[in-house]
C-alpha cells in the first residue's frame, strides 16, 4: 500500500481510505472483518460523517460498538468524519453551533477523545466564514480536530474560508472515477469550440487542489456517474470494461484495482475513498494502490471510457 505525508500534518496516510457510510445494519462480526480486511491490505484511513446511517451518528455508533478500540488500537487508524448536513430538514449548516455539536456528537459516537480530519461536508451557501474559523480554533485548541479539510467544494468556495480559517485545508473530497471525471477531462479539451467536455465547471479544482497543497480524496470510484450504477461490468461501457479486462490480466488484478490504479496514478496524489461493504472488494481494490499504469494506459482508459483526447 502506496503511503504519503498529509500535506498540512505530519500523518502519514495510505492514498486508499475505507468509507463506511453502510455499516449501521451490520453485525459486530461483519463490521470486524471489514474494517480488519482494510487494515490488513494496509488502509488505516477510515472516512465517516455524522449524517451516515439511518439517524445522526448511526454508523459511527456502530462501529465503535463493534471494534471497541484501546487507545493503543486507536491510534493505528486515522479517522476522518464530516459535518455540515442536517438530513431530516435537507439543508447545510456551516454555523459554529452545528459543527461544533456535530464533532462532539461524533466523539461520543466513536468513542474517541480526538477525531484526525474533519470536513465540511457539501457546500452551505449561507457559510460564514468567520463562524467556521471560530468553530475550527476552538475544536483545534481542545484537541478534538488534529486536522480539517472539506468536501465537494470548489476553488472559490475554498478561497472564501481560507481568507478567514488559519489552519490549513488538507482535503477536498471530490466525485471521481473513470466515467465521472469532468474535473480532469475539461483540463484535456480545453478551448475545443462545440464540445461539451471542454466546459470550465469547476474553475480548475484539480489544479488549484495542487497548488494549494489540498490532498483530493475520490469518492465513487467505480461509479458511473451520480449514483446510477457501477462501471465495472456494465453493458453500458462495453470498451471500458474490454480495456480493464486486458490490464486486469497484464497487471494479474482484478478489475477493481485497475479502477484504483487509474486514479492514483494521477501526480496530484489522490486518495480513493471505497465505499464497498464487501471485504473481497476491498482487497482487490486495494491492490490498485501502487499498479504503475503507463501513460499510453492511463490514456487508453480515459478514451474508452468516452472523453475526448484531441
Amino acid at each position: 500500500m502506496k503511503t504519503f505525508i498529509l500535506p498540512g500534518t505530519d500523518m502519514v496516510v495510505p492514498n486508499v481510505v475505507l468509507g463506511l457510510m453502510r455499516i449501521q445494519d451490520m453485525t459486530d462480526e461483519a463490521v470486524r472483518r471489514l474494517v480488519n480486511t482494510a487494515r490488513d491490505t494496509g488502509i488505516t484511513f477510515l472516512d465517516h460523517a455524522d449524517v451516515y446511517g439511518w439517524d445522526d451518528h448511526g454508523c459511527e455508533r456502530r462501529f465503535a460498538e463493534a471494534m471497541k478500540l484501546s487507545p493503543s488500537e486507536r491510534e493505528q487508524f486515522v479517522i476522518q468524519s464530516k459535518a455540515g448536513i442536517v438530513k431530516d430538514a435537507s439543508y447545510f449548516d456551516f454555523s459554529h453551533h452545528h459543527i461544533t455539536e456535530s464533532v462532539n456528537g461524533s466523539l461520543r459516537a466513536l468513542g474517541t477523545d480526538y477525531l484526525d480530519v474533519l470536513l465540511l461536508h457539501r457546500p452551505d451557501a449561507l457559510v460564514e466564514p468567520e463562524e467556521v474559523a471560530r468553530a475550527f480554533d476552538e475544536l483545534s485548541a481542545a484537541g478534538k480536530v488534529r486536522a480539517f479539510g472539506v468536501s465537494n467544494h470548489t476553488p472559490r468556495q475554498l478561497d472564501l474560508l481560507r481568507k478567514h480559517v488559519t489552519q490549513p485545508i488538507v482535503a477536498n473530497q471530490l466525485q471521481l472515477s473513470i466515467t465521472h471525471a469532468p474535473m480532469i477531462a475539461q483540463g484535456v479539451a480545453a478551448n475545443m469550440q462545440d464540445l461539451d467536455q471542454s466546459i470550465v465547471r469547476d474553475d480548475g479544482i484539480v489544479d488549484y487542489c495542487r497548488l494549494h497543497d489540498i490532498t483530493i480524496q475520490a469518492w465513487s470510484p467505480f461509479q458511473a456517474g451520480f449514483f446510477d450504477g457501477p462501471f465495472l461490468g456494465s453493458d453500458r461501457f462495453p470498451e471500458l470494461n474490454a480495456v480493464i479486462d486486458r490490464l486486469s490480466d497484464k497487471y494479474d488484478v482484478p478489475a477493481e484495482a485497475i479502477a484504483v490504479a487509474w486514479i492514483t496514478r494521477h501526480p496530484a496524489r489522490m486518495q480513493v475513498v471505497l465505499g464497498t461493504t464487501t471485504p473481497e472488494r476491498v482487497t482487490a481494490a486495494a491492490l490498485g494502490s501502487d499498479i504503475p499504469l503507463t501513460r499510453s494506459e492511463w490514456y487508453e482508459l480515459f478514451r474508452a471510457a468516452g472523453y475526448k483526447v484531441p
